[in-house]
């Protein structure tokens, strides 16, 4: 993004750099992620959406594809990539390499619709790896998304399909406006007023999310995990802390040993908080290491 942009490389730098100081770098594998093709991201984004990404690509300065979300000459391969994290990760997890992966990636992808690009997203890296999942026959898919924002773009490629479950909570009111009055049948959404602290999320999730997830059995989990919803970041309202975020990924990782042999996907949303990131990051890699 342009310089003084949230969504900024420093994001990526605090999660490596916590990620050394907790010593977790000595018990992950880590991987470089390939860019995704145009047929995979043709599985979620319109193809005449995806000609048009790469048509404005800039050779120089930047391109504003709406106001909080521009492109610069990096921003192209790094949004193919970042799409191609959760698409490799499902591959290594079909072939029995990893169990649970996480995809530290940049930039976000939980409101790129369909048709748009938007809220700092270019491609929606989780339904990219979704839709490979579904190709090779992944089974019932279930999306848990703990961002700050409402997921639009996932719920808007995904909605009303039977074989996969969207769950969202998220600030209400508040950017992207969306999410509070969804009528796809297979999609959950928590809003949380301002100020919801870590009681008050974890309640919601116990009473919403869990009873659902239940019922619905998911042979794969996919996590977008964004940290913006942390009491100290400066974008959001949410008050929840890093015990928070190790709850949450400990209740969803219990589901997925349940019914789908500990497969889980997350891949990085949102998380502003620099120091806040990188630790909420950490929590939520302890406790899907810890199973």
């Amino acid at each position: 993004m342009a310089s003084g942009h949230p969504e900024c490389p420093a994001r990526i730098s605090a999660i490596d750099r916590q990620i050394v100081h907790d010593g977790f770098n000595y018990e992950m594998r880590f991987l470089d992620a390939p860019r995704a093709t145009q047929a995979q991201l043709a599985r979620v984004h319109d193809a005449d959406y995806i000609e048009e990404i790469f048509r404005l690509s800039p050779e120089r300065g930047s391109v504003a594809l709406d106001p909080d979300t521009q492109m610069t000459p990096f921003t192209l391969n790094a949004a193919l990539r970042a799409a191609g994290a959760v698409v490799e990760a499902v591959e290594l997890i079909q072939e029995g390499e990893l169990r649970r992966a996480f995809c530290l990636v940049r930039p976000p992808g939980h409101h790129a619709e369909h048709k748009r690009a938007m809220g700092f997203c270019i491609f929606n890296n989780i339904a990219v790896g979704v839709a490979h999942a579904r190709s090779l026959g992944a089974g019932r898919i279930a999306i848990a998304d703990f961002d700050v924002h409402h997921g639009n773009g996932t719920e808007d490629i995904f909605q009303d399909m039977e074989d996969v479950l969207m769950l969202s909570s998220f600030q209400h009111p508040f950017y992207p406006h969306t999410g509070f009055d969804s009528q796809a049948s297979n999609v959950v959404n928590v809003p949380l007023p301002a100020n919801t602290d870590g009681s008050g999320f974890r309640q919601a999730i116990e009473q919403y999310w869990l009873p659902a997830l239940a019922s619905f059995r998911p042979e794969w989990l996919f996590i977008s995990a964004g940290f913006d919803a942390h009491r100290n970041d400066p974008l959001g309202g949410l008050m929840l802390t890093e015990e928070d975020y190790a709850w949450v990924t400990r209740e969803l990782c219990r589901v997925s040993e349940t019914y789908g042999d500990g497969r889980i996907v997350s891949s990085l949303e949102g998380g502003y908080h620099l120091e806040s990131l990188g630790r909420s990051v950490c929590a939520h890699l302890d406790a899907m290491i810890e199973f």
